[in-house]
């Protein structure tokens, strides 16, 4: 028995993405990525606020000081809040922006930024994957076409990464105390057309996989078995994670698809109980990025 699906408001996004929950503010933030914009919403009013970024933005997220952080086409801004319009390029692209631009993006546990780029055509694995925790973001893993979901396990001892082209999602044995991974080996795969695209893990240790071009979500046990499936009425589920006072609603963000009007709901953010639990996010400390 499928779960009962709400749709958080009216808005609808080209390419929703990159949800992110605040429980210091209760509030959800994701972006319109090909829509140049971050939105942000309390849970129940269905009001969404909207600020412009400087290009196609890949994720935004909260920093210590109650700024936003966002991943942007030509690299990492900040500004002073949701309601300042004023971005800050605090990090500069140091890539060929006409093929390649920043996707999605996250903080571990400890608060460290890994974020990844991906090849705008989708074609070749010259993209990468970045981290940033104590100066100038760093390339962690090279040979990527399209880096996406991300997501480390309860006790942190494990990082998940999708690249999308690949259709599959990795594991890495994770060390918490330096932020260094190894040991890569294919968690999940998937079978064409549909690819892995963001992730999210709850509290039991299970990956929730948003499955574009699938209509669905999967949840994965740790061991990797598919143990349970939420379908939305939507072919392109972009990205999920848990919100609300205690992280019991998943929300799940989607994009258009190649023909928009065949989709009425195509680009909302749908929220549903899942019946599991998720983790908190922690917030970025922007004074770690100084070039």
């Amino acid at each position: 028995m499928q779960p009962t699906l709400h749709i958080l408001s009216d808005q609808r996004d080209s390419l929703g993405e990159g949800p992110w929950w605040d429980e210091r503010d209760a509030t959800l933030y994701w972006v319109d990525s090909t829509g140049n914009a971050v939105h942000w919403a309390r849970l129940g009013d269905g009001v969404v606020s909207t600020l412009p970024t400087p290009n196609e933005v890949g994720f935004v997220l909260q920093t210590h000081s109650g700024g936003l952080l966002a991943g942007c086409r030509d690299g990492l801004y900040s500004n002073d809040g949701a309601d300042s319009a004023n971005w800050d390029l605090r990090w500069k692209a140091n890539w060929d922006t006409s093929v390649l631009r920043i996707n999605d993006g996250k903080t571990d546990r400890q608060g460290r930024l890994w974020f990844g780029t991906l090849h705008d055509p989708e074609t070749d694995p010259v993209a990468n994957l970045f981290s940033a925790d104590e100066s100038t973001p760093r390339v962690r893993l090279d040979g990527v076409t399209v880096s996406n979901g991300l997501g480390w396990s309860p006790d942190s001892t494990l990082m998940y990464y999708a690249d999308s082209a690949t259709r599959a999602i990795r594991v890495f044995d994770y060390d918490a105390t330096t932020g260094e991974f190894n040991n890569g080996r294919v968690f999940a795969t998937d079978i064409g057309p549909c690819d892995p695209d963001g992730l999210t893990v709850d509290s039991e240790g299970c990956v929730w996989s948003a499955k574009w071009d699938g209509g669905r979500v999967v949840r994965y046990t740790p061991d990797g078995r598919i143990d349970r499936e939420v379908e939305v009425p939507v072919s392109r589920p972009t990205s999920c994670i848990f919100v609300g006072s205690d992280l019991r609603t998943l929300a799940i963000t989607s994009a258009l698809p190649d023909v928009p009007e065949t989709e009425p709901l195509a680009g909302a953010v749908f929220l549903v109980d899942v019946g599991a639990q998720g983790l908190p996010e922690v917030r970025f400390d922007e004074e770690q990025l100084t070039g």
